[in-house]
């Protein structure tokens, strides 16, 4: 593995989500009082607005990365709303631009006296919840492939990019491992494509997070996630140790049974490359 690729306006990165829409997702969130769909539009809003920070140098927006979301339920496709609509990767300085509106959120913050307080904040919203139908992960994943493709073939020096899947439960239209393979087959100069995938919980169950083996699973199911999970790079096992997880040189970009913090923390996680011009 290299992973050490700077990323800066000559040599872009690229990250795509990938959003189970599956009626599944209407289901509440292990630990939480939302559903799945609501919790993890949130939590996507919020990293892609800390994307757009991580590239701000003043007032201009710095073209780091590409990102795409790509949902996958009733339609398979791009996700974003708005101006970006139907648009399958867009720069990041263009989703500075043209979020579809944005909201006004309530979040506890400290008081400064070891308590808690509300506090508002404005969230831009580049998409919104959907949850309907199947799980037609291996059409999403065949999109991606050839976006992918395209990508690397174009930016060949470039910090490899990185798919972030998010599901709740197995593909309905065939055997997603093989093209995840092709994903993760995929090269710059850097590395292979990195596939990171996380399960969404209903209940409290514990969460496996960033396996180093199959052994601690219980399923088919969630060893096939595993092994369709790449073996995290060192910048992103520091970040995971930081976050208190535990993981060797062998973890997985893996968390099965994720409750709402997990799912912020694995986002924190898979955008973190430290190696920002």
């Amino acid at each position: 593995m290299s992973y050490t690729a700077e990323i800066s306006r000559t040599n872009p990165s690229c990250i795509i989500f990938l959003i189970d829409q599956s009626y599944s997702m209407t289901d509440k969130m292990g630990g939480g009082t939302d559903s799945k769909a609501d919790e993890l539009a949130r939590a996507i809003n919020r990293i892609l607005q800390e994307l757009i920070i991580k590239c701000s140098s003043g007032e201009e927006i710095r073209r780091y990365f590409q990102i795409g979301v790509i949902g996958y339920g009733n339609k398979v496709g791009p996700a974003l709303g708005g101006a970006l609509q139907g648009k399958p990767l867009v720069w990041v300085d263009e989703l500075y631009q043209n979020p579809l509106r944005v909201d006004e959120i309530t979040r506890k913050v400290p008081d400064g006296a070891g308590g808690l307080v509300d506090a508002s904040f404005k969230l831009p919203i580049w998409f919104d919840a959907v949850a309907d139908n199947g799980t037609p992960m291996c059409q999403a994943l065949s999109q991606v492939l050839q976006l992918t493709k395209d990508w690397v073939q174009a930016h060949p020096d470039s910090y490899p990019p990185i798919i972030i899947n998010f599901t709740d439960g197995e593909s309905t239209d065939g055997h997603p491992l093989p093209l995840a393979k092709q994903l993760m087959d995929l090269t710059t100069n850097d590395g292979n494509t990195l596939m990171l995938n996380l399960h969404l919980s209903s209940s409290k169950t514990r969460d496996i997070s960033f396996p180093d083996g199959e052994d601690a699973l219980p399923d088919r199911y969630s060893k096939m996630l595993f092994k369709m999970s790449s073996v995290l790079p060192a910048s992103m096992g520091e970040s995971a140790a930081q976050f208190g997880y535990k993981v060797s040189g062998d973890s997985h970009g893996f968390v099965f049974n994720a409750a709402l913090e997990d799912v912020i923390q694995f986002l924190n996680i898979g955008t973190r490359p430290s190696n920002l011009r």
